[in-house]
């Protein structure tokens, strides 16, 4: 049997929104023709020669020559099993758990069963309540919340009750309560998957969303993860970003929450500095929340590059023991009319010492991710997904690294 060196410390980086290329089912959920990347390259142009050397190039269209490049690490590409294309199921699929039915939809605003009895127990009727866009919702009925402090509620393509209010107008600890409301009536009778707090600043026809004091309130996962597996075995597992809202908290060691990317890849670089072993797992959301859902491609292409930059940073301060993965939970394609998320495949990407090059092809499941994870900290295996961990590692037999 082949005796594989040992990781002490696995880095998963989840590039919220960045999709490759539409799933064979994309026109099941109106998303043909969607390549986030891909078409963000075409239209806007694209240099991330960090994420192209690790096999990006090799996986999508980026419009440069990069794509000669050899990759320096493993690469691959992998498919969503479940059903649906939200950062719930996204994440939890990474983690090991694949979902039979998907979260419900309201693409015609939310039934009175699910409003009436929200609006009666805050006191006050709420505007909208259909699906839209978060930055024209506030264009067009900032005014009037602010004229009558009646709540903004909106969803979108995912399952979501979003609840916008202008700070100056309801106190945050108002907005957080009015969600914990609409969590209990929303989430656990009626089985949406998040209740997102969307709080807003600024003038009448200058209103902006205030990310750094947004809130998720998540069902916590139906079954098992990874992280719960991580937990039980004193593993420790340091959620960065909207990780710990995704689990609602559950399997998670330690968390912070950020304010945008920088800072998210800031505190990776601190966490790296302070958790010698365990999983680091990162949620950096802006390609999503700031561009995708914006139909942003210029600003979609110029904070990839960020990214890039920022994760050529962190590459120096791998550990010789460390496994660093960087991935997407779904896709959010600016290049294409819709502003929701689109249902496409996600880069896989993997470096560090021990990692060697190799293809790792289209995996079937988010859930090799977290197969993968599982077996590289020995917890055992998860009921979904299949390792790669043989693929990649170097071997002590062999000696193999990546060069």
């Amino acid at each position: 049997m082949t005796q594989h060196l040992a990781p002490a410390r696995a880095i998963v980086l989840v590039l919220d929104g960045a999709g490759i290329g539409e799933l064979p089912d994309a026109a099941d959920y109106g998303d043909e023709g969607s390549n986030t990347i891909g078409n963000v390259a075409r239209t806007a142009g694209l240099k991330v020669p960090t994420l192209a050397r690790l096999g990006l190039s090799r996986l999508v269209d980026l419009g440069d020559a990069s794509i000669a490049e050899r990759p320096t690490g493993a690469f691959g590409r992998m498919a969503e099993a479940s059903p649906g294309k939200d950062s719930v199921t996204g994440h939890w699929e990474i983690t090991g758990l694949r979902l039979d039915q998907p979260f419900p939809v309201f693409p015609q605003g939310f039934p009175p069963e699910i409003l009436r009895p929200f609006e009666a127990r805050i006191g006050r009727t709420a505007l909208a309540n259909k699906v839209a866009s978060g930055t024209a919702i506030i264009e067009e009925l900032g005014d009037a919340h602010v004229e009558t402090g009646q709540p903004i509620v909106y969803t979108s393509a995912d399952s979501v009750f979003q609840i916008a209010v202008h700070e100056s107008v309801v106190p945050l600890d108002e907005l957080y309560r009015w969600c914990e409301v609409a969590f209990e009536i929303a989430c656990q009778a009626h089985g949406v998957g998040r209740v997102i707090a969307r709080p807003f600043v600024g003038e009448s026809g200058a209103y902006t969303r205030d990310s750094a004091r947004r809130r998720d309130f998540s069902l916590p996962p139906r079954d098992e993860t990874l992280l719960d597996r991580l937990t039980q075995a004193g593993v420790p597992v340091v959620a960065i970003g909207k990780i710990e809202d995704l689990f609602a908290g559950r399997g998670i060691s330690r968390s912070t929450h950020t304010r945008s990317d920088a800072e998210g890849l800031d505190v990776v670089e601190q966490e790296l500095a302070a958790t010698p072993r365990g999983l680091i797992f990162a949620n950096l959301v802006d390609l999503d929340t700031m561009y995708g859902h914006r139909n942003d491609p210029a600003g979609y292409a110029a904070n990839l590059e960020r990214l890039d930059q920022g994760i050529a940073r962190l590459l120096p301060r791998l550990t010789p023991r460390d496994v660093l993965f960087i991935t997407a939970d779904h896709g959010n394609d600016p290049t294409t009319p819709s502003t929701d998320h689109s249902r496409e495949y996600v880069p896989l990407l993997v470096t560090g010492a021990l990692v060697r090059r190799v293809d790792l092809g289209t995996r079937p499941t988010f859930a090799d991710l977290g197969q993968t994870l599982s077996e590289l900290f020995g917890v055992g295996p998860l009921a979904n997904g299949t390792s790669f961990l043989g693929d990649i590692l170097a071997s002590e037999r062999t000696g193999r690294t990546a060069h």
